[in-house]
């Protein structure tokens, strides 16, 4: 279980296939404090550490992951988000955050607005339920509160912190993201799946 909270940035160093599966060299300065078999959110995909060296280590992710998520774009000089699991006696600075990214959405807008940024991103509309105003969403593995909420799109506000210490930065009108939604909100959905429906 993760929070949303990025840690620090990994850069892909490179990648090899092995059938339908991919493994990731990724360098990162949490490279030295990783554990084989530990989990680790990328972009907000959960994927456990197969070897770590002082500035290294590798991931594999599997044929269903590659399909959910922007990870089959990833290429030598990607820069990831990167967060351990949350430790039982931490504090929840975000949200409950899976590391099971639900769908890929598109940024549309990126808007610098003198001290924050205005992201507006579209996702499948069949995920509309799932989207609140002011509810938390993860974005590339980044716990954001939405706004402006429709059927098929939100909006987020970055401050400078967020946006200097990860990779939304990066993002450009077209970008892919990796999009998991509110576990609660899930969880009432399955249970009643009437709500929300007009």
């Amino acid at each position: 279980m993760f929070t949303g909270i990025i840690e620090a940035i990994g850069t892909i160093i490179g990648s090899t296939d092995q059938g339908t599966n991919r493994t990731f060299r990724i360098a990162s300065p949490l490279a030295r404090e990783l554990r084989v078999d530990q989990s680790l959110s990328h972009d907000g995909v959960c994927l456990t550490v197969e070897w770590a060296s002082e500035e290294e280590y590798g991931v594999t992710a599997v044929a269903e992951t590659l399909s959910k998520s922007c990870l089959s774009q990833w290429k030598p000089g990607t820069r990831v988000n990167l967060e351990r699991s949350l430790p039982m006696n931490g504090r929840l600075d975000g949200h409950l955050v899976q590391g099971h990214v639900d769908t890929q959405a598109t940024c549309l807008q990126v808007e610098n607005q003198g001290g924050s940024w205005l992201y507006r991103f579209e996702f499948p509309e069949s995920f509309g339920r799932l989207v609140i105003e002011k509810g938390s969403i993860a974005v590339n593995g980044i716990s954001l509160t939405c706004f402006n909420v429709t059927q098929n799109g939100f909006s987020v506000a970055v401050i400078p912190y967020t946006y200097e210490h990860t990779n939304i930065r990066d993002l450009v009108p077209g970008s892919p993201i990796n999009i998991e939604f509110d576990l609660v909100g899930k969880y009432i959905l399955k249970q009643f799946p009437s709500a929300g429906k007009s």
